[in-house]
């Protein structure tokens, strides 16, 4: 082995060491490999905005989305807010150095029942996307007492109803209170987007 494979090595080890998650992300070879590598790193969002819920119990959905923003940002993955793409996203997630860029579109909507949830979803598939992005994120932030009976809510109405000429019925996420939909887009793509249930509840 060459000095410069050690230092190579030695390089890969740090990485490895001090952000796991930027090493597993710059190495996904295929769309599933990179939204599970994605999928740790939005639970650790998720789990921040959860766990400091009190301190953030007068936040706006801009100002929650600007936290999940920051939690989000790694070296190499970029988020930004209120970004153009065919309109003000909320959330715009780039993968700088993955060949070919991986980029990905998130709304996020303080929960208020199923029409609201469903004009999210509206915005980002038929404003938003233009069927270049991996899979859509519709961030949902509960601030009512029992959120999986809520999000349950809501999958069964998408199920029932079939917003966005969505395919199927929803399936499951790897994510607590959470569920994926799969929709027709006017691209001719067939994109998903994965629900993501937040418990901001304070108990009283």
């Amino acid at each position: 082995m060459t000095r410069n494979d050690d230092t190579l090595l030695a390089f890969m080890e740090t990485i490895q060491r001090k952000a796991p998650e930027y090493l597993t992300l710059l190495s996904a070879t295929t769309e599933s490999e990179f939204e599970e590598a994605f999928d740790s790193l939005l639970s650790k969002a998720i789990c921040h905005l959860e766990e400091n819920k009190k301190n953030f119990k007068n936040l706006s959905e801009e100002g929650l989305s600007a936290v999940l923003s920051a939690s989000l940002s790694i070296p190499g993955l970029t988020v930004t807010q209120e970004t153009n793409s065919n309109g003000h996203v909320d959330l715009l997630i780039e993968a700088n150095h993955c060949t070919p860029t991986r980029k990905k579109l998130a709304e996020a909507k303080i929960y208020s029942g199923y029409a609201y949830h469903a004009s999210g979803l509206n915005q980002l598939l038929k404003r938003y996307t233009t069927g270049r992005e991996g899979r859509g994120l519709l961030i949902v932030y509960v601030r009512i007492r029992n959120i999986r009976g809520l999000i349950n809510g809501l999958r069964t109405s998408m199920d029932t109803n079939s917003p966005e000429e969505q395919i199927g019925v929803c399936t499951d996420h790897i994510l607590r209170w959470s569920f994926v939909s799969e929709h027709e887009h006017s691209s001719g793509e067939k994109l998903q987007v994965g629900h993501i249930g937040c418990n901001l509840y304070i108990d009283a």
